[in-house]
């Protein structure tokens, strides 16, 4: 009995570790085509992106809970949203988007130290996590730490050649940081 529970263990196990592996493998494929500059393509590729941020690599449960937090932020309900994010993250803080969606919320709600502490453990987990930096760009706009939000952007540009937000972000800072040089 103790062989065939070790053998049905292992067997789980290697069948999480593969579907890790085919999901990073089909991440990379994303962002790989994510860099062909076609705004149509790169749209459709965007949204298979956040589809599979958004889905838990391997508990459903969680993945329901990162969306019944999504409601409530959509609702503006940000305390109960915070509250379910939270527990997804001590749930497994391993998962990109739970901090993702906790840092938005934040920042939302002016709590920008906050956002960026989650920002921070996004990008350690997802560096290519192209909404992650331009969340952290506009937290640091409101930091007034502009060099840092230029580089959040550009970053963003460089992982994702066609995103409308950096480029209109860039500019607005560039203006901003020359009116307070003068």
């Amino acid at each position: 009995m103790k062989k065939i529970f070790i053998i049905t263990l292992s067997i789980l196990l290697n069948i999480n570790f593969l579907y890790a592996d085919d999901r990073s493998s089909e991440l990379n494929h994303l962002f790989n085509e994510l860099k062909i500059k076609d705004k149509n393509l790169s749209f459709e590729v965007e949204q298979q992106i956040w589809k599979i941020w958004s889905t838990h690599p391997n508990n459903n449960r969680l993945t329901s809970m990162l969306a019944a937090g999504s409601n409530f932020m959509n609702n503006n309900e940000y305390s109960k949203a915070v509250e379910i994010f939270t527990k997804v993250i001590d749930l497994d803080p391993t998962w990109a988007e739970a901090w993702n969606k906790r840092a938005t919320v934040l920042y939302i709600i002016g709590e920008f130290e906050k956002s960026q502490n989650d920002i921070d453990q996004v990008l350690k987990l997802e560096k290519r996590h192209f909404g992650a930096l331009a969340g952290q760009g506009l937290v640091n706009i409101e930091l007034e730490n502009y060099e840092k939000a230029l580089e959040s952007y550009k970053e963003a540009m460089r992982i994702y050649p066609t995103m409308n937000s950096p480029k209109i972000m860039i500019k607005q800072i560039k203006e901003l940081i020359q009116r307070q040089s003068i």
